[in-house]
């Protein structure tokens, strides 16, 4: 005589367990280890699951809610899934804080202690018109594409440009005084072009500018990123020093084009990191030269090599002066995405991989 097998009734451990591979979005740290999971109840099948958000206004509910439900329902004896959302208290939101930062809290970015293992590349020029902000976003996108984890904050308070030449859209989430980061392309970002409308103008003395890096460089949670890109605004003032006095572990990325005026500009911007003690990694000739069957020197030649010399860095690529790298920042596909196999993306992933292979001690 032969007896069916017993399945055995499913159990709040298992369901609990189950959950610890659905990931907050926007934190991706485990809901469970998050205590985003206030409660679950198992009953002949049937799972009830309560969670907390971590404010009411939520833009990804839902992909949370599916997350949910997608990962219960894939258990054996799941009849039913019911999902209920909450918010977290103020007092749950700082523990929730606390924890991403750290037991003590005291360290809010993972950049600025002293023994940090992120990278920070900030990319200067000393004047405008170079390209520094395509050069940041693309070069962003090829470090990710190569296996980093990479973080963009836009020092660029004025004129920000990073959300467009990514297609960054929305506003970040804020959990009382964190602000999370939006992604696209594998990269994390951040940009005053988030928090105000794109056609705004920002117009503040230095003491606010002075603050709102600070509060971009403490407050955002840029969880496990080990390279973070600072895109600074022209010029040798008020910006890059507060980034030499918060990141003096910083590293600088000199964007020139082979003109001499630029050069001469971009030269200046070096010794500013000299004189605060930042450590230039690498020359980047942006715009060097027409791709054509004899390829043409519209703005020069040699300048980037030649301040490359000067400053006895390397020459970590030249880009070419190419209509689609514009075409391509304004759709906000930078063109290592829009144009992968273009010679525009092929320099843009060199200066990447010789980045990463010039990690300065």
């Amino acid at each position: 005589m032969r007896f069916g097998r017993h399945e055995p009734e499913l159990s709040r451990e298992q369901v609990l367990q189950a959950l610890r591979d659905v990931e907050d979005p926007e934190l991706r740290r485990s809901i469970v280890d998050l205590d985003m999971v206030r409660d679950v109840r198992v009953q002949d099948g049937h799972v009830r699951v309560e969670a907390v958000l971590t404010i009411g206004g939520c833009p990804l509910r839902e992909v949370i809610v599916q997350s949910i439900r997608d990962r219960v329902a894939r258990l054996p004896g799941v009849r039913s899934v019911d999902v209920h959302l909450g918010v977290m208290s103020p007092e749950e939101r700082q523990a929730l804080i606390t924890k991403l930062r750290g037991a003590e809290g005291s360290t809010p970015s993972p950049f600025l202690g002293p023994h940090s293992s992120v990278r920070v590349l900030a990319v200067a020029s000393g004047k405008g018109g170079v390209g520094k902000s395509t050069v940041t976003a693309n070069l962003a996108v090829a470090l990710a594409e190569a296996g980093s984890r990479v973080g963009v904050l836009d020092a660029d308070v004025y004129g920000f440009s990073i959300p467009r030449m990514l297609g960054i859209e929305g506003r970040p989430t804020v959990i009382d005084q964190m602000i999370i980061p939006l992604e696209r392309w594998g990269v994390r970002a951040v940009s005053m072009g988030m928090l105000v409308d794109r056609d705004e103008a920002v117009i503040w003395r230095g003491p606010m500018l002075h603050k709102a890096l600070i509060t971009f460089i403490t407050e955002v949670h840029w969880g496990d990123v080990d390279t973070l890109l600072l895109d600074l605004p022209p010029g040798t003032g008020d910006v890059s020093i507060t980034v030499a006095q918060q990141l003096p572990q910083a590293e600088m990325l000199v964007v020139t084009t082979p003109q001499q005026a630029a050069v001469e500009v971009a030269a200046r911007a070096a010794r500013m990191a000299e004189k605060v003690n930042l450590k230039v990694t690498g020359v980047i000739e942006n715009m060097s030269y027409l791709e054509g069957p004899e390829p043409v020197a519209v703005f020069g030649e040699g300048g980037g090599q030649a301040l490359a010399d000067r400053l006895r860095v390397p020459l970590l690529a030249r880009i070419p002066l190419d209509p689609r790298i514009c075409e391509a920042g304004d759709a906000g596909e930078p063109v290592v995405v829009r144009y992968p196999d273009s010679a525009g993306a092929r320099a843009f992933r060199e200066a990447a991989r010789r980045v990463r292979a010039a990690r300065v001690s």
